[in-house]
């Protein structure tokens, strides 16, 4: 049995606001970090074929950050927060003051890679925090990893068992923006992928029979 016909565009609205609490989270907890404002929001949350979801991130091919974590509790399942490389490079320049990083140049800072996790730490952890605060589950993060590697290579942990209950992943999009930095917002993706039987679960939080 699939869940994706029972998932309607108020569910996914739900799904939004609960992203952009999230986000709120961590956008305070980012401009601390940061000893700066940013904003965060979520422009918009879907539910999208395993293969738009390759498109979103440029392809399977397409390298780039990943943090990957697996979500435990009531509600088990992964989740991805993809960042093109470029974005996650002038990020964690800006964090580290250091205007030579590049996660394309070996060996990779340590400092820079510490900077990105933490950053997805408090990205994940505040959004899941919402989830849970929102739906009533008791839901937690692992300790992230940090990856660089080829989209389709670090997204293929979490198809795995999704793909024998769905072919839809869903996918909250994200907005982070600098004050003080003009045009230049970072944009990237949250991949929440339910473990099967987690399907049922997150979705009854959210009102759907």
């Amino acid at each position: 049995m699939t869940y994706n016909q029972k998932i309607t565009s108020l569910h996914l609205d739900v799904l939004k606001e609960i992203g952009n609490i999230g986000a709120a989270h961590a956008a305070t907890a980012l401009s601390n970090l940061l000893s700066k404002k940013i904003d965060m929001r979520v422009p918009k949350v879907e539910m999208v074929s395993f293969n738009d979801m390759m498109e979103l991130a440029g392809g399977s091919e397409n390298v780039v950050v990943g943090i990957y974590l697996r979500i435990e509790g009531d509600a088990e399942g992964s989740m991805f927060f993809i960042l093109p490389i470029e974005q996650a490079n002038r990020f964690i320049r800006r964090l580290i003051f250091d205007e030579t990083f590049d996660f394309k140049k070996q060996p990779v800072s340590e400092l820079g890679l510490s900077a990105m996790q933490e950053m997805g730490n408090i990205l994940s952890g505040s959004y899941l925090s919402a989830l849970s605060d929102f739906t009533s589950l008791k839901i937690y993060p692992t300790v992230p990893g940090l990856s660089v590697d080829m989209f389709g290579a670090i997204i293929s942990i979490g198809l795995i068992e999704l793909s024998h209950v769905s072919d839809n992943v869903i996918v909250i999009n994200t907005s982070i923006f600098e004050d003080g930095v003009e045009d230049q917002e970072t944009r990237g993706h949250f991949f929440l992928l339910p473990d099967p039987d987690s399907f049922e679960a997150i979705f009854k939080a959210l009102g759907v029979s």
